[in-house]
């Protein structure tokens, strides 16, 4: 039954029993061996694919204004701010991991990008940047395909027996490792191929509001939490496919995670509202975060450019010399090696630290060494610092 009230009616998660009955093995506590055997019960996912969604006008209205916003802000990375968009893309990846407490300094993120190896969270961080990247430039459409590959680029390095559509029950909350006292149980693994089909047909549709239709797809596939791990930060790239394949972008990534990151608790209480069958609340924090990602990303943008404008007076350099082709590369990449710099600029690799030398005297590269790999690196601070400022005061605004 639909949740009384409700802003904006969707049909409400059902339930099934389910019986605990996991694999014995050593080392289990006396609580777990206790829950063997005991009752549950597993979300049976609403059919969503025909659902007849309506909007009242004045969140209608809202959404509207918001996409409008997501669309003006794409148009103008596309002429003249184009820069930036490696670090919008950057920083939405970090901010979708930083809502489930996976953080790591923009300089370890950097060099695990571009050595493959680094401090744990550094490698998630640089694989969620690079499962969206692949996304949002090969995806024309949301197919169950893409769902699952978004998942292998996050997963296939580091935890590769994860990756696919998970055979388990996986749940949330309740702080044990039973499903038995869990605040949610996702759908029995049985369910999850018809539950996804049905989540692809309602996003290809194109008779129904734009962001309310992303709001209630991404509340949708995370009530489905079709894999083991990697179910926030994939679907949180679904949001930036959408967005692509209906059209709304064209080149940025508008960093939504940041926007939604600053209202964490309330995000999360509106996908348990979608459940109930409310998504009133999960259209509307899509609606909120979108114009502060908009707001968010025009104010890094405008520091991406007063940083480039300040590089720019202070180098000494010829006016044909290779380094003022590097200055424009360190946005997209803060932390880069030689051979990175003789593939982007082009330039043999012979010539690289020659190029370099006037960004290092003006004290806008810094030679450096991998901690791990011990491979050679030149890094930008002064992007790092961006990096940094823009993740801890999108944190710092949670309330």
């Amino acid at each position: 039954m639909t949740k009384a009230g409700a802003e904006v009616r969707v049909p409400p998660t059902d339930w099934e029993p389910q019986v605990w009955d996991p694999p014995t093995g050593f080392g289990q506590t006396r609580r777990e061996r206790a829950a063997r055997g005991r009752a549950y019960t597993s979300a049976v996912p609403a059919r969503i694919a025909d659902l007849r969604l309506q909007v009242p006008p004045a969140l209608a209205a809202d959404a509207e204004d918001a996409a409008a916003e997501i669309a003006r802000f794409d148009a103008s990375t596309e002429h003249g701010l184009g820069a930036i968009t490696a670090v919008l893309l950057r920083s939405e990846s970090a901010s979708s991991s930083q809502i489930e407490q996976i953080s790591a300094s923009a300089r370890a993120i950097a060099e695990a990008e571009l050595t493959g190896s680094g401090k744990p969270n550094a490698v998630v961080v640089a694989d969620n940047t690079r499962a969206m990247t692949d996304a949002v430039s090969s995806a024309d459409a949301l197919t169950a395909e893409v769902i699952a590959g978004v998942q292998r680029v996050l997963l296939e390095r580091h935890s590769p027996g994860l990756v696919g559509w998970r055979e388990e029950a996986v749940w949330i909350g309740g702080g044990g490792s039973t499903p038995v006292s869990a605040d949610y149980v996702a759908p029995d693994h049985r369910r999850i191929v018809g539950a996804v089909d049905d989540l692809v047909a309602f996003a290809a549709r194109d008779d129904l509001l734009l962001l309310p239709q992303i709001a209630i797809a991404h509340a949708q596939f995370e009530t489905i939490h079709p894999f083991a791990d990697g179910n926030g930060r994939t679907g949180r790239a679904l949001v930036q496919i959408l967005l692509r394949s209906k059209g709304l972008t064209r080149t940025a990534t508008v960093p939504v995670s940041g926007g939604l990151l600053t209202e964490k608790s309330r995000y999360f209480d509106a996908l348990e509202a979608f459940r109930e069958g409310d998504a009133g609340p999960i259209v509307r924090q899509f609606v909120r975060a979108s114009l502060r990602a908009v707001d968010q990303g025009r104010q890094l943008a405008a520091r991406t450019i007063e940083l480039r404008d300040t590089w720019r007076a202070t180098v000494r350099a010829r006016s044909d010399s290779a380094a003022w082709r590097i200055l424009d590369l360190l946005p997209a990449h803060p932390v880069v090696d030689a051979e990175t710099i003789a593939r982007e600029v082009g330039i043999h690799p012979n010539n690289v630290r020659r190029s370099v030398a006037p960004l290092v005297e003006a004290g806008i590269l810094v030679p450096s060494q991998h901690f791990k790999s011990h491979k050679s690196l030149y890094r930008a601070p002064s992007v790092l610092d961006l990096l940094d400022d823009y993740a801890a005061e999108v944190g710092r605004r949670e309330r």
